[in-house]
């Protein structure tokens, strides 16, 4: 794909000459304007200045014109340098200007003498100025230089200084501007290589160990290692649930995949909220019961429809549900609550199980995140839950989070936009 950059506009550069051309003349008129005025000089006086002011006009003119038509300004090696040229002629013709003039007009030879050297100091001094003046602006464009070349090596946590209040500093202040967003583009650049390493390791493991199961019990049918029916039967149904494990690790990581790709639609229909939450209930009842786990609910009086997807807020309430039950000992509880604050409903799934470490609570949303270092699907699903109601929560304009303490169980809670 071919990149193009759009072209600035060319209007100021086509008619910087006419400007500097009109300048100069503008110039010319004033100071013969004011040569009349003050000095109210003969008419072969006025014509002899005329005369030296429109030579060194057309001097001046000829030679900015040339230098601007050879590119001059862009072959110059050091801008100060270009600066320096510039004040160096204009003191070369305003001593020409002034010291012809004076030549015709100074009757003493001695007062010829003393301009002389007058406006060979004053020019000095103009061009020590002007290049002093020059230097504190062309060190700073080495400096934006010097950080632009450190950003190119790959180091984006470098600045430009901002001071002052002209053009270069705004090139700093956008300089400064751009190197922000590099880095943060780098960071996420960064976070997502590594996701992706992530996703290919953890989807390789989650993926290999069922495969392998199902391959040894496949083997071990095939071979007619087994040969009384009830252990035949118990081979197939263990096969039977690592192929729905596989097929429920594939669904995730496609719902996952369109989710990440901002291809999750929302099919939003009013719903009675304490409905949704007595049918997620009673579908993980036979799964607490048999973890010896109590299951309630509460849901607000208050709380009436909710405009939402069903079936997507009813996977977040599953897979909380499940990740609850799953981290709660015989004997513990899980509590669903529903209430209202505000305009936003808040909806909360404490536990009375181990808890969260704190390491692993900035985690528990990230894709693939488990805290068992095991990896086991007996203990730690996989890992695609949680990531996957975080997106549909947010996609609903809602937040998701959790609060634990090691050893006083967990609350996770999300918000969504409130009742009608």
């Amino acid at each position: 794909m071919r990149s193009t950059l759009t072209p600035v506009s060319h209007s100021n550069s086509a008619s910087l000459p006419l400007r500097f051309i009109g300048g100069v003349l503008l110039t010319m008129v004033i100071a013969l304007g004011l040569f009349w005025v003050m000095m109210q000089p003969p008419v072969a006086d006025f014509r002899a200045m005329a005369l030296f002011l429109s030579i060194t006009a057309g001097i001046s003119i000829a030679a900015g014109y040339i230098a601007y038509r050879s590119g001059l300004a862009q072959r110059a090696p050091h801008i100060s340098w270009l600066l320096l040229g510039g004040y160096a002629l204009a003191s070369v013709l305003t001593f020409l200007n002034v010291w012809l003039t004076a030549r015709l007009m100074f009757a003493s030879q001695h007062d010829l003498l003393l301009a002389t050297v007058l406006l060979v100091f004053a020019g000095g001094i103009a061009m020590s100025l002007g290049y002093f003046l020059s230097t504190t602006v062309t060190d700073y464009i080495s400096e934006l230089n010097e950080v632009a070349r450190t950003i190119a090596r790959g180091r984006y946590d470098v600045r430009a200084s901002v001071r002052g209040a002209n053009e270069v500093t705004e090139l700093a202040r956008s300089f400064n501007f751009m190197a922000e967003r590099l880095q943060e583009a780098e960071r996420k650049q960064r976070e997502l290589d590594q996701m992706r390493r992530n996703l290919i390791a953890w989807a390789g493991h989650d993926l290999r160990t069922p495969l392998a199961s199902i391959q040894a019990l496949v083997e071990a049918l095939a071979d007619g290692v087994v040969e009384d029916s009830a252990t035949r039967q118990r081979y197939l149904n263990t096969a039977r649930r690592d192929i729905q494990a596989l097929s429920l690790l594939i669904d995730d990581l496609f719902d996952l995949a369109q989710y990440d790709a901002g291809a999750l639609e929302l099919d939003r229909q009013p719903v009675a909220f304490g409905d949704l939450i007595s049918d997620t209930l009673n579908r993980f009842a036979q799964l607490a019961a048999r973890k010896s786990v109590t299951l309630e609910g509460e849901v607000s009086d208050h709380l009436d429809q909710v405009t939402v997807d069903v079936q997507k807020i009813e996977r977040v309430l599953a897979n909380l549900l499940a990740n609850a039950i799953r981290h709660t000992p015989a004997e513990g509880r899980v509590r669903v609550q529903a209430r209202k604050t505000g305009e936003w409903l808040l909806v909360e799934i404490t536990d009375t199980g181990k808890g969260i470490a704190p390491a692993d609570l900035p985690h528990v949303f990230d894709q693939f995140y488990r805290g068992e270092k095991s990896r086991s699907h007996a203990t730690g699903g996989s890992g695609l839950g949680l990531a996957i109601a975080k997106r549909i929560v947010e996609a609903h304009g809602g937040e998701i989070g959790v609060e634990s303490k090691t050893g006083q169980g967990a609350r996770f809670w999300f918000t969504l936009p409130g009742p009608a």
